[in-house]
């Protein structure tokens, strides 16, 4: 769970994949190696609203905020653009290591 509790308070725990997909994400220096079947299974977790557009272009809506993003061409993994590009998205939406630490810590605490 990495969006405010009170938005989102029945969202069921991360597993520890996507937990891990979100720290590759936003980890420097940018990672080569994230694939784009684990980015897409991490947006359906998150609840994220996917469209799909021409060509290899997806239309993403998440926690209010919506961006297109493109699927690789002729790789499963994303460049290291296309990581640098979902990691400012999915700060936008505000999905970031730091917020989900935050909810980690809340939870013990409650």
């Amino acid at each position: 769970m990495l969006i405010a509790v009170q938005a989102y308070p029945r969202r069921k725990a991360m597993s520890h994949k996507h937990e891990h997909l979100i720290q590759s994400i936003f980890r420097d220096p940018i990672s080569a190696n994230i694939h784009w079947r684990e980015v897409e299974s991490l947006l359906n977790h998150l609840g994220a609203h996917v469209e799909e557009l021409s060509g290899a272009r997806l239309r993403v809506k998440l926690n209010g905020y919506e961006d297109v993003l493109h699927r690789p061409h002729h790789s499963s993994t994303l460049s290291r653009q296309d990581v640098k590009n979902l990691r400012e998205y999915l700060g936008r939406a505000r999905i970031t290591p730091s917020l989900y630490e935050a909810m980690k810590d809340k939870a013990r605490t409650d």
